[in-house]
């Protein structure tokens, strides 16, 4: 029975905190207007498997924003601004120094290095190997007006559900209390 009531807890407060953890990081994403930033680092979420098998399509990656954008050698995984979309692909050679820098850069799957070189002024950030595949996915879920509110309302909804279990079983359980019979000595 101790194990139960232990489990029990254990089980909201695990609800409570992915409520809040959801919660969080939507408002974080609406907020910064698009992926959110968590103790210094951007969370990106990749759309495509040119970084695969070591970043999967899916995944949500960690990267440094900021700094001096010409600091990147060869083997850096570096993030980039091409048109409209961010990319992420791991610097295969370095030309120039300064203002002259540029990056010739390849996706890990890919079969040959990208056509245009990256400006470091088109540089973003560094992926610094943290990854959690299948999260992208949510991530992406959470831009549109209909997955911010499933983001919300489908955790409370399942925090309030297990909370009226919990409470339909207490019910019950003294209302057999009561209906035992007492035996007195």
């Amino acid at each position: 029975m101790k194990l139960l009531k232990w489990l029990n807890q254990l089980t909201t407060v695990f609800l409570t905190i992915i409520l809040f953890a959801l919660l969080v990081f939507v408002i974080s994403s609406k907020l910064s207007g698009g992926e959110p930033q968590i103790m210094g680092y951007q969370i990106k979420s990749v759309h495509s498997g040119s970084m695969e098998p070591d970043i999967q399509t899916g995944s949500i990656i960690a990267i440094k924003p900021g700094g001096d954008m010409t600091r990147f050698k060869s083997g850096d995984v570096i993030i980039f601004k091409e048109t409209d979309k961010l990319i992420t692909h791991r610097v295969l050679e370095v030309k120039g120094k300064g203002n002259a820098t540029q990056y010739i850069t390849k996706g890990d799957s890919n079969d040959g290095p990208d056509i245009e070189p990256v400006l470091p002024e088109n540089v973003v950030g560094e992926y610094n190997g943290f990854t959690i595949p299948y999260i992208g996915y949510l991530l992406i879920s959470a831009q549109s007006k209909i997955g911010t509110a499933l983001l919300l309302i489908l955790p409370g909804l399942l925090l309030l559900v297990y909370s009226a279990m919990t409470i339909w079983n207490g019910i019950k359980e003294v209302d057999l209390k009561k209906e035992a019979p007492t035996t007195e000595k």
